[in-house]
């Protein structure tokens, strides 16, 4: 018998084509699918994350470099991914990061120092408020995160909220097991949730045709009963646009989506690992040329929207920002015995007291030596 049998999917029959609104070379792509409807201040606001986002994430680089951060995940190409999608999301929507999302940080008024005191060992997850920022601490166990986002999409769904939440995660983490449990448990409750997978090419080492047989990461979604969008993850305005329609059909009691952004990690995973070791110079080269920042900056020259007193603006915004990375971290030393004790509970309890007695006995007597 030729063909597949009655109710078998036939992997050649899914859909694989990847949104793009914007060419390599900084054009609009003609009769496009997807319509990002930005305002040129919009725009010039997205420039200026991208930008931003890079040069922290430079600084957070060289620092770990030059012994001041146990270590660092790099975003270095992934700018377009994380800006574009966030973006898309109201105010008080929230966020679920894995531990490479340092633009979204920053676009929900994050201090990065926040952030890299967790890369310093001086804290864990991050020293920020979550329910201030919407943005949840970051998870460095991979896919954790994404079962965080299916129950709070949940949680809001039954308190009758019209939260969006956005669950964030690498190609690697859609080979563990949280993510189908994760995008099931979502299917199934028709949770408010947007998954972005950033799919940078390599978990760690793994290139991704040893991760999976399917045609896409998108073409997932089919399995647990909502739609999979594959965007071009360098292509800001297609980023925007996708999770732009992903997000209204969330608000609206339509169910998850999972987009899979088509992106590339031109850093290393971390800064303890050795990318030269599992791809090709020729690959990054051509990762390179098609540089998210350069593309949305050639189409915001051709159509005369930005401007050199902006531009310089920016790069002086990010010099600052840089500068003032810098001077909080070189040299930050251990956050205070009392923080251990102060986030467990809201009414401590006599045991939390007692520990936190003996705690300060302990130092005491190390002071006295």
């Amino acid at each position: 018998m030729s063909g597949p049998r009655r109710g078998v999917v036939d992997p050649s029959s899914v859909p694989t084509e990847t949104v793009k609104l914007l060419n390599p070379d900084g054009t609009l792509v003609p009769d496009a699918e997807y319509e990002a409807d930005l305002k040129p201040d919009d725009l010039l606001e997205i420039y200026r994350s991208m930008v931003l986002a890079r040069r922290a994430d430079g600084e957070a680089t060289n620092l770990q470099r030059q012994g001041e951060l146990g270590v660092y995940t790099p975003l270095l190409g992934q700018e377009a991914a994380q800006v574009g999608t966030v973006y898309a999301l109201d105010e008080g929507d929230w966020i679920f990061p894995s531990y490479r999302e340092m633009a979204m940080a920053l676009m929900r008024k994050i201090d990065p120092v926040d952030i890299l005191h967790m890369f310093r060992g001086t804290w864990h997850g991050g020293m920020w408020d979550p329910k201030e920022h919407g943005f949840a601490l970051l998870s460095v166990p991979i896919a954790t995160q994404i079962l965080h986002a299916a129950g709070f999409g949940i949680a809001a769904k039954l308190d009758g909220a019209k939260t969006v939440v956005l669950g964030c995660f690498g190609d690697g983490a859609s080979s563990e097991g949280d993510f189908h449990e994760g995008l099931n448990f979502a299917g199934v409750w028709q949770a408010p949730v947007v998954f972005l997978c950033q799919n940078n090419q390599y978990a760690i080492s793994v290139p991704l045709e040893k991760q999976t047989a399917a045609p896409t990461i998108a073409v997932r979604a089919l399995g647990y009963g909502f739609p999979g969008v594959r965007v071009d993850g360098n292509d800001v305005l297609a980023c925007y646009a996708v999770a732009k329609e992903a997000v209204q059909r969330a608000r609206e009691g339509n169910g998850p989506t999972l987009i899979e952004a088509v992106t590339f990690r031109r850093g290393p995973h971390s800064t303890a690992d050795d990318p030269t070791r599992y791809r090709t110079d020729e690959e990054l080269k051509h990762w390179e040329s098609l540089d998210p920042i350069s593309r949305f900056t050639t189409y915001l020259e051709n159509e005369e929207i930005l401007t050199d007193e902006f531009t310089n603006a920016v790069e002086a915004e990010a010099k600052e920002l840089a500068t003032h990375i810098r001077a909080e971290i070189v040299g930050a030393g251990p956050r205070p015995s009392h923080e251990l004790f102060e986030f467990v509970y809201s009414e401590p309890s006599e045991i939390l007291r007692r520990e936190e007695w003996l705690l300060n006995e302990e130092l005491a007597d190390r002071e006295g030596d």
